[in-house]
């Protein structure tokens, strides 16, 4: 009966702690691309290069914010074995052999 109770207590823990990791990446995602924009404007300031500092800036930024929403999406998402019913891998179905 303990083990029933126990399951039930920690389901909403884990769901809850998976919605701020969520938070918690996202919240970093975004602020990369503000962090490589506003280095690359200081950049451009000081060197007299604008806009293209600013414009390396935000993309590297970019490319941060979309590798850390790839991290998250990973580190989230249901394993394929999962008893729950979470998505299955799409290539599982498939043998490889064509006919």
């Amino acid at each position: 009966m303990n083990r029933q109770t126990d399951r039930s207590s920690s389901e909403p823990r884990s769901a809850n702690r998976r919605m701020g990791r969520a938070y918690q990446a996202s919240f970093e995602a975004v602020l990369a691309v503000a962090v490589g924009g506003a280095a690359g404007g200081y950049a451009d300031q000081r060197f007299g290069t604008a806009p293209f500092l600013l414009m390396l800036g935000v993309l590297l930024g970019f490319g941060t914010f979309v590798l850390r929403l790839v991290r998250l999406m990973r580190e989230l998402a249901p394993s394929p074995h999962d008893p729950e019913g979470g998505p299955k891998a799409e290539n599982e179905d498939r043998t490889g052999d064509r006919d």
